[in-house]
């Protein structure tokens, strides 16, 4: 079966236009044989860089295949050898000098490569710049699409507490939590003595379980928020 990375990219890449005439059946045409432009600015993707690694990447390599579209890999210089390099049709060194991670944070350097190579769309799959504001709008500043809701929305929602408020706005029930990012241990210990435990810590941006804690106990709480924090600035540069 199909991830969810397929299936957004197939949705989002592949485009039917419609026209029927008296005395002629419904003809279909492809997004892919260049009908016209359904808005200004439109155009179909015909090259696509994956801002992310493994297997990830793999399976949007897979997918935009299926579609034929030309696929472009990043890569840090730890993951010289590694496969999903060798699977897209193209493929770059970004953040030299970088930690592993921190190369797939560049989010100028990656829309600069993706601008000069002439690639159409970026997808983020998920982690790393997928939830990454500043990212979306770099994107949408270079005319590349991102492969992904846009930046008005990922400001709204990749931040979890934007995006608490957002549900609480809407009459949406939601469980206790803070209102704003806690950046101490003391405002994560004051939570606690209001509320109780157990209690989840989450990163504020991004992911895919990265920089999430389970807290039982009070004696937990300090190891566990350290090691939160530690994950998610790893993870997602915050």
């Amino acid at each position: 079966l199909p991830s969810a990375s397929e299936r957004m990219l197939k949705g989002y890449a592949t485009r039917c236009f419609a026209r029927a005439s008296r005395g002629h059946s419904l003809r279909l045409f492809s997004g892919l044989s260049v009908p016209p432009p359904t808005r200004l600015g439109w155009r179909p993707i015909r090259k696509l860089l994956a801002a992310n690694r493994g297997e990830i990447a793999i399976r949007i390599f897979r997918a935009a295949t299926e579609l034929d579209i030309k696929t472009v890999a990043i890569y840090s210089k730890e993951d010289f050898g590694s496969l999903h390099r060798y699977k897209a049709d193209e493929s770059f060194l970004v953040g030299v000098g970088k930690s592993p991670v921190g190369a797939y944070l560049s989010a100028e350097e990656i829309v600069d490569l993706a601008h000069k190579q002439g690639v159409d769309a970026i997808h983020p799959g998920y982690g790393f710049l997928s939830e990454n504001t500043r990212f979306v709008e770099l994107c949408e500043q270079a005319g590349i699409a991102f492969v992904g809701p846009p930046s008005k929305v990922i400001h709204r929602f990749g931040d979890k507490t934007e995006a608490r408020m957002l549900a609480e706005e809407f009459s949406v029930p939601v469980v206790p939590g803070t209102k704003h990012a806690v950046t101490s241990i003391e405002g994560a210990r004051e939570f606690c003595n209001e509320c109780g435990f157990p209690v989840i810590i989450k990163a504020a941006f991004g992911g895919g379980g990265r920089g999430m804690r389970i807290v039982r106990e009070k004696d937990e709480l300090e190891e566990n928020f350290l090691r939160a924090s530690s994950e998610a600035l790893t993870a997602f540069g915050d």
